[in-house]
């Protein structure tokens, strides 16, 4: 089997949560989905469970941090190419997020814009050029 990544991700209405990953261009996954928990698939190996709040507290005790008053994580994809990354962010603004609460990085050899879901969790969505990827990034980056 191969090795996978589930983010869990506490959400405040899920419904609209589902709705919106799915308009972002995440297939949801009905038998690990419930009324507590959706199951959303970005790829074969990488999955978000958007959760309750109350389901949330059944996994921590630990305190629901505002995502949109604080960030704990900056959560990251690939696309193909640029183009797929302003893809990505349009769709996503069109579904109710927040466009570039993150400094949008264009270093020619790396692309990157990001999103802000409703619950204020943020997505980068980055495409680097695949030759800078093999090869470490050119020596203009490190400046």
């Amino acid at each position: 089997m191969p090795e996978m990544i589930f983010v869990n991700l506490p959400v405040t209405d899920l419904p609209r949560s589902t709705d919106f990953y799915t308009a972002a261009g995440f297939a949801m996954n009905p038998a690990f989905s419930n009324d507590q928990a959706s199951c959303m698939v970005w790829s074969d190996t990488i999955f978000v469970m958007l959760l309750t709040h109350e389901f949330w507290r059944t996994f921590t005790s630990k305190t629901i941090p505002g995502a949109k008053e604080s960030a704990q994580v900056l959560l990251c994809l690939s696309r193909e190419d640029r183009a797929e990354v302003d893809a990505m962010v349009a769709a996503a603004v069109r579904a109710g997020g927040v466009p570039d609460p993150t400094p949008t990085q264009d270093m020619g050899f790396m692309y990157g814009r990001s999103f802000e879901d409703p619950d204020g969790h943020i997505w980068e969505v980055m495409w680097m050029d695949p030759a800078a990827a093999e090869g470490g990034p050119p020596a203009e980056a490190a400046a």
